[in-house]
């Protein structure tokens, strides 16, 4: 890990370093992570050993930041592992639910994307591993110093156990998830078909978290507590959201391959961009309700036909109003052909300010008029 050159602010947060290029950063969320860490441990600490006093809050605060350490490594093996597969890592993200690490996995296998999931829980347990020796060397403390040192290996130790076992559990957007996901991805051939089975894993895992944690109280002749109640709840909130996250981008990279330009365009007909008004008029009669495209002598769409402006025109004037008068013009480069599709269809269009898109065919002739809200629509499904 390297330095970098001072810490530096980000609109998401506090750049503390980087990794072989990636950045790490430290979210603004996670000072609540630190501060509820404080406020919850710190009289709990106070109660168990009186003579701290203040400084109870700062052992918990230490508590904090051991876990913020743990939580790198996670994400760290994250990253070295992706890393060892050539895929390209844009950043480290330490926030209020732990941290995730942003990598581009298109190239990923399934058991590639197992492996790189996977090393995460393995960094946690492998810390696990080393805490156990020096809790070991600590025990029997004979001063307060090593009491709290006693204190936060043991802490430190248990955190990376849960912290571990937590994320092996098989839904998204937990890691374990990832060995849903590549189990139907191998079986099927599609990895977006195995995000949602993983993804709906998850929430089935929701489901039982809320139930064990709230529910089992009551079983017991009890009631839960308040702050794991709290605790339980924001939890089970981000997890349902990550799950359904995944289920949501799935389907749309489901849908993805149906989305091309000749399907999603409304037919439309050229004109010249030198044209008048009333020779728009004249084709209008012959092609009702369908867009014009107008064509700059090269034969590039320049721009399209406003309807209501078009009929609007005085007819005294329409011999001599040029057709840009009624048209909106089109960014350059504001076309696609008609075999255009899926995911490069997409990317290409959001690139380009326009709403509307002129679709041309193999002879550079405009055939259609692809629109924004059509694009949107059949990629969300809605």
């Amino acid at each position: 890990m390297s330095a970098a050159p001072g810490t530096r602010p980000r609109r998401e947060g506090l750049v503390l370093g980087s990794v072989r290029g990636t950045p790490i950063i430290l979210a603004n969320s996670w000072y609540l992570i630190a501060g509820f860490t404080v406020l919850v441990f710190g009289p709990q600490l106070q109660n168990g050993y009186p003579g701290l006093g203040a400084g109870a809050y700062l052992v918990a605060f230490a508590y904090a930041v051991l876990l913020l350490f743990s939580v790198l490594v996670h994400e760290l093996a994250h990253a070295l592992a992706a890393k060892m597969y050539g895929w390209p890592t844009h950043k480290i993200v330490l926030n209020l639910w732990g941290g995730h690490t942003e990598f581009d996995f298109s190239t990923a296998t399934p058991g590639r994307a197992l492996v790189v999931a996977f090393a995460g829980p393995v960094g946690n347990f492998v810390l696990a591993a080393a805490a156990y020796p020096l809790m070991l060397s600590l025990q029997m403390p004979t001063s307060r110093a090593g009491a709290i040192a006693l204190l936060l290996t043991n802490i430190f130790l248990w955190a990376n156990v849960l912290i571990g076992a937590f994320n092996v559990l098989p839904g998204l957007p937990l890691d374990g998830g990832r060995l849903v996901e590549s189990i139907v991805w191998k079986a099927t051939g599609n990895q977006e078909k195995g995000t949602v089975a993983a993804g709906w894993a998850g929430r089935v895992i929701v489901v039982l978290l809320v139930v064990g944690a709230l529910g089992l109280p009551y079983l017991q002749g009890s009631q839960p507590d308040l702050t794991n109640t709290f605790i339980v709840v924001l939890l089970a909130g981000f997890l349902w959201m990550g799950a359904s996250a995944s289920i949501k981008g799935a389907a749309i990279r489901l849908r993805l391959p149906a989305i091309t330009a000749s399907r999603l365009a409304a037919p439309a007909v050229s004109a010249s961009i030198d044209c008048s008004v009333a020779q728009l008029w004249s084709l209008r009669g012959q092609y009702p309700g369908v867009p014009i495209v107008l064509c700059s002598a090269d034969g590039r769409p320049a721009a399209v036909v406003d309807e209501h402006a078009l009929a609007n025109v005085p007819p005294n004037l329409a011999g001599h109003t040029l057709a840009p008068a009624v048209a909106r013009s089109l960014t350059s480069g504001a076309h696609v052909p008609e075999t255009a599709s899926g995911a490069e269809l997409v990317q290409y269009l959001s690139q380009l300010p326009d709403k509307d898109y002129a679709v041309v065919n193999d002879q550079g002739r405009v055939t259609g008029l692809l629109s924004q809200a059509r694009v949107v629509a059949a990629i969300t499904g809605k």
